[in-house]
C-alpha cells in the first residue's frame, strides 16, 4: 500500500502543473484520498464485509465528493483531477494509467443485470461531465470529451464527443463523414434534421447558381 501511494504521489507530480510538493499532493489532493479509500474498501468487499466496504466508501464520498463502489476494480496510476460528482459503479473495470476528471459517471443504463458498468482500458482519459453507461468497452488510448454521453463500445486510438458519443477521431485520422459511421444503435432525429437541412441548402444554392448562368432568374 505505501508503495503504491508513493506511485500515485509521482504520477500526480508528473501530470498536474499546480502540484507544487509531494507533501501538497498527499495531503489536498482528494482523488488520491478517494482511491487510497477504494482500495481498503475493496479489500473489504472481496473478503464478503459487504456492509463495513460500503460504509467505507460512504465515509470517502461524504470526505471527497467522490463515489467508488467498493466492487469497482481499478488500476495503478488512475489520476482523478478535483474530482467533485465522479460516480464509478460496482462492475466497472478500470485498467492502468486513466485520468478522470470532475462530474464524470461511469455508470449504467437500467438494461442490464450482471456486468453493469463499463470497462476502461489503459491510458483512457475522460473528460468533465462525461458519462459512460452500460456493459461497453473503452479502448486503450481513447479520448472522450467533456459532456460525451458514450453508450457504445470504442476501438482503441480513439477520440469520442457528442450525445451520443461519436468517433471524430480514430489512429490520429479524422473521421470525415459522421452520417456513414455506425458507432451507435440509438437515433439522433437533431443531427438528422441538421444533416438534411445542409443538404436542402446545398442543393438550393447549386439551382440558383445554374438560373443566374442561363439567364433566366435575375
Amino acid at each position: 500500500m505505501i508503495n503504491r501511494m508513493k506511485e500515485d504521489i509521482n504520477m500526480v507530480l508528473e501530470l498536474d502543473p499546480a502540484a507544487k510538493s509531494k507533501f501538497e499532493v498527499a495531503f489536498t489532493y482528494s482523488g488520491l484520498h478517494a482511491v487510497w479509500m477504494h482500495l481498503l474498501a475493496h479489500k473489504l468487499y472481496k473478503k464478503k464485509f459487504a456492509t463495513l466496504s460500503r460504509a467505507l466508501s460512504q465515509l470517502s464520498r461524504f470526505a471527497t465528493g467522490i463515489e467508488i463502489h467498493p466492487g469497482a476494480q481499478i488500476g495503478r496510476r488512475l489520476f482523478i483531477d478535483h474530482g467533485m460528482g465522479v460516480v464509478i459503479g460496482e462492475t466497472c473495470r478500470i485498467g492502468n494509467n486513466v485520468t478522470i476528471y470532475q462530474g464524470v459517471t461511469l455508470g449504467g443504463t437500467g438494461k442490464e443485470e450482471t456486468k453493469r458498468h463499463p470497462d476502461i482500458d489503459d491510458n483512457v482519459l475522460v473528460a468533465a461531465g462525461a458519462k459512460v453507461l452500460g456493459n461497453i468497452r473503452i479502448g486503450e488510448n481513447t479520448k472522450i470529451g467533456a459532456n460525451s454521453v458514450v453508450l457504445i463500445n470504442t476501438p482503441k486510438d480513439s477520440t469520442v464527443v457528442g450525445i451520443p458519443g461519436r468517433i471524430v477521431k480514430q489512429a490520429g485520422e479524422k473521421v470525415k463523414d459522421a452520417r456513414d459511421m455506425n458507432v451507435t444503435n440509438l437515433p439522433d432525429p437533431i443531427l438528422d434534421m441538421i444533416l438534411g437541412l445542409e443538404d436542402e441548402i446545398r442543393d438550393f444554392r447549386k439551382e440558383v447558381r445554374n438560373e443566374v448562368r442561363d439567364g433566366s432568374h435575375i
